[in-house]
């Protein structure tokens, strides 16, 4: 039977083991596997790759392209209507083709001008069936050209002022929401952290309640307390047992919240390690916001706003205009009735062409179009600039809270002190009869809300600090740009 006793024994604590692990965790560690591991770090990193692969195509856009077209194969039979000129009629005659053909051609972008420079060659089969039944090839063994919109709107010049400056956004904002976890996952640490202390807090209350309790117990059968008294020390005993039931479930949901979070087993244990008392960091309101100024991406974004929308007035004043392109070519052709003469002796082929579009009368549609464009621009403008403004105001109102919770840490600590000494003072006063219940009460209350301003102390200290960081996204500890040590191609792989 005792074997039998081990045997379960052992299983129940392996089979615990399986099911909750156990993890201590520092608020480093917190937020260096929240910016490994989360969901939301995921997510952003898979924002970051779209925007680098937009950027990788407008690139790739800039240099000449290979275009093969092909038609292998194209058959026809039907009836059509055919002019017999003999007759000076039209009669429906039975059709029946074959065609086959390709074209390759080369395009490069010229963005100066917004056109196109091509190289293309062509090679075409027809097989033409029934009584007249022939073949024939058609080759361009090369052709050489240029197409251009002579007064319209270039879309290339735009694209050249905006795609780097949005890669550039898409980075500076990787590194805003890396930061953004960073600050995330300190919130979730203190609160679990809160949740923790006052666990430790609610179970220390429960045994010292007890202990009060049972002193008072002795105390009261030699009269040296009164029915009152001890009644109010049962109470608290009560009391201390639901707080800490109530705790208990604070804690547990806490917990699960970080693991969450965390991208972890939802049954994780985790314990946490408080930071010590952070380093003094004199960070200057003035210094923050030129590195937010420099690095914010919601400044950069601002700035492809108002390209975008002088983009667009760009694009409605022309289109106000009439529209006038060209198109040249240079090259060769030939036709003959086999392969090999299609390419003998071929003839020289050119093409110019200018074709125009004026309009007439549009009643004030396009002319309305390019003064929307126009305000637009205006709001933009002025959108940006309340942007502008309410950013630094985050800015100088963060640097200031983080400047002032540097001083309250040191406050709170020795507050913490303090009410831990007084307590244990009381507490043993109270043992020997030298204090009253609501002396001890008080100094109770007074320990427990010293350790919640202590947490809290350090809790806003660092979401001060990195709302910082994901501001500016500057190092203010080493002076070094976050943007600048990143290594971006990391996330290439």
């Amino acid at each position: 039977m005792r074997f039998l006793n081990i045997i379960l024994a052992f299983l129940l604590v392996t089979f615990g083991e399986t099911t909750a692990q156990r993890l201590i965790l520092s608020l480093d560690r917190t937020i260096s596997m929240a910016a490994d591991s989360s969901l939301e770090a995921f997510r952003t990193k898979n924002m970051y790759l779209a925007g680098y692969w937009q950027f990788r195509t407008y690139k790739a856009d800039r240099l000449p392209s290979l275009t093969l077209n092909l038609t292998p194969a194209q058959y026809y039979r039907d009836i059509t209507k055919r002019y017999d000129s003999e007759n000076d009629i039209d009669v429906y005659r039975k059709q029946q083709s074959f065609y086959s053909g390709g074209n390759l051609e080369v395009k490069q972008n010229f963005d100066l001008l917004g056109g196109n420079f091509f190289l293309s060659s062509d090679l075409g089969y027809i097989r033409n069936f029934g009584d007249n039944a022939y073949s024939q090839f058609t080759t361009i063994p090369i052709q050489i050209g240029y197409t251009q919109s002579l007064i319209g709107y270039n879309p290339f010049r735009w694209e050249r002022k905006i795609e780097p400056l949005k890669y550039e956004k898409v980075k500076k904002e990787f590194l805003y929401n890396r930061e953004a976890i960073s600050e995330q996952a300190t919130s979730y640490f203190f609160i679990l952290a809160m949740a923790q202390a006052e666990y430790d807090l609610a179970k220390d209350n429960v045994a010292s309640t007890d202990t009060l309790y049972q002193t008072g117990l002795q105390r009261h059968k030699i009269a040296s307390i009164s029915q009152a008294d001890l009644l109010t020390l049962k109470l608290d005993a009560v009391n201390a047992r639901n707080a800490f039931q109530n705790a208990d479930i604070a804690l547990k949901r806490a917990m699960f919240s970080l693991a969450s979070f965390l991208n972890l087993d939802k049954n994780t244990e985790i314990r946490l390690r408080l930071p010590g008392h952070p380093a003094d960091l004199d960070v200057s309101a003035d210094e923050a916001l030129v590195m937010a100024r420099e690095n914010n991406p919601k400044f950069l974004e601002l700035r492809q706003s108002i390209l975008e929308a002088e983009q667009q007035v760009d694009k409605t004043k022309k289109e106000t205009l009439f529209n006038a392109s060209l198109r040249a070519s240079i090259g060769f052709n030939q036709v003959a009735n086999n392969f090999k003469d299609a390419y003998r002796d071929p003839l020289q082929q050119d093409m110019v062409s200018v074709s125009l579009s004026i309009p007439l009368v549009d009643w004030g549609v396009r002319k309305g179009k390019h003064n929307i464009a126009k305000n637009n621009l205006n709001v933009t403008e002025i959108s940006a600039r309340q942007q502008e403004q309410s950013v630094e105001e985050d800015v100088i109102m963060t640097v200031g809270d983080f400047n002032i919770q540097q001083n309250l840490i040191a406050s709170a600590e020795e507050a913490l002190d303090l009410a831990i000494m007084a307590y244990s003072e009381t507490k043993q006063r109270f043992m020997i009869g030298k204090a009253d219940i609501n002396s001890l009460t008080l100094s109770l209350n007074r320990q427990q809300e010293a350790q919640r301003n202590y947490i809290s102390a350090l809790q806003n200290y660092w979401l001060s600090y990195f709302k910082i960081r994901k501001l500016t996204l500057h190092d203010f500890e080493t002076g070094v740009s976050l943007s600048n040590e990143f290594d971006y191609s990391h996330y290439m792989k």
